[in-house]
């Protein structure tokens, strides 16, 4: 399996790092690094991360790295692991991801 990132997540994944390197851009781009090192991680076991409370779907999963929730999609058929949103825990999901 191979990880793809959505426009959105990419877009999600900027804003994140806009944010922090405001304070710190040192810290912003260690922290998208980890975001990334994590997501990178799920491929070799991708339902390990959790099923997304909002969705209850076996494909929509999500992992943590802390405060972020790293939400994707596991595409058996494509051989694909998309990420869809890199979004802050203590925010609200939208009601579609995809």
């Amino acid at each position: 399996m191979r990880v793809a990132w959505t426009k959105k997540a990419e877009k999600q994944l900027e804003q994140i790092f806009n944010y922090i390197a405001t304070d710190s851009a040192l810290y912003a781009y260690r922290t998208v690094e980890k975001i990334i090192a994590h997501a990178e991680g799920i491929v070799p076991h991708p339902r390990k991360g959790r099923m997304v409370p909002e969705f209850m779907r076996d494909d929509i999963r999500e992992v943590f790295q802390h405060p972020y929730r790293i939400i994707y999609l596991i595409k058996d058929h494509e051989n694909i692991i998309e990420i869809l949103s890199v979004i802050h825990g203590a925010r609200l999901l939208p009601e579609e991801l995809e």
